[in-house]
């Protein structure tokens, strides 16, 4: 394949992830499991990331910290909606930053282990995605949202509430999802790469 054509299918690739990473996000505050969103988020960012590399991981990380962003805004989000309230600029960094940094940080994962082994790279780097989005957040939050983070702990220790109450539920079901889909998502990329 010329270089023209591959650019072109790797813009039209890009296109269809980043589609798909706004559709799973804005479904996620559809989709609930209790009080908890249901996030698939992750899925296409890491897929993209494992097959096309560091690049993609960002602006597919990218994509969703600006659909979060927009999400908060719009009140989409309700705790997002009280981190904008008290800072603006805050919460768009934040949560454009953690969405790269899930995304790069996946690529890397994936980097180093796919010569060496494509299952335990697809599965590794799928489980990267949820630490380094929920550490991100959770470590802006003790660092920028202090008073809110004890507002919303309404008394309990920041700490526990922290684990509990931001990392808890939500984080669990977003491993999980990444732990459950990595086989498949090893299965999608092989197809992927014949076409």
């Amino acid at each position: 394949m010329n270089s023209n054509k591959q650019k072109a299918r790797n813009i039209a690739v890009l296109g269809m992830f980043a589609a798909v990473t706004v559709v799973f996000q804005l479904l996620s505050y559809a989709i609930k499991i209790g009080t908890f969103n249901l996030s698939l988020v992750l899925i296409p960012i890491v897929l993209g990331a494992y097959l096309y590399g560091v690049k993609t991981g960002a602006v597919l990380g990218g994509v969703f910290g600006v659909v979060v962003t927009i999400c908060c805004f719009a009140g989409l989000d309700g705790g997002g909606y009280i981190l904008v309230t008290a800072s603006p600029f805050l919460t768009s960094a934040v949560c454009i930053i953690k969405g790269i940094a899930a995304g790069v940080a996946s690529a890397l994962v994936a980097k180093a282990l796919k010569g060496k082994n494509e299952y335990l790279a697809i599965i590794l780097a799928a489980l990267t995605a949820p630490v380094v989005n929920t550490g991100i957040f959770v470590a802006a939050m003790f660092v920028f949202f202090k008073d809110i983070l004890a507002s919303w702990a309404g008394g309990a220790n920041v700490v526990t509430y922290a684990i509990t109450g931001l990392v808890g539920v939500n984080f669990i079901i977003e491993f999980t999802i990444n732990a459950v889909m990595a086989p498949s998502l090893l299965r999608v990329t092989k197809a992927i790469k014949k076409i």
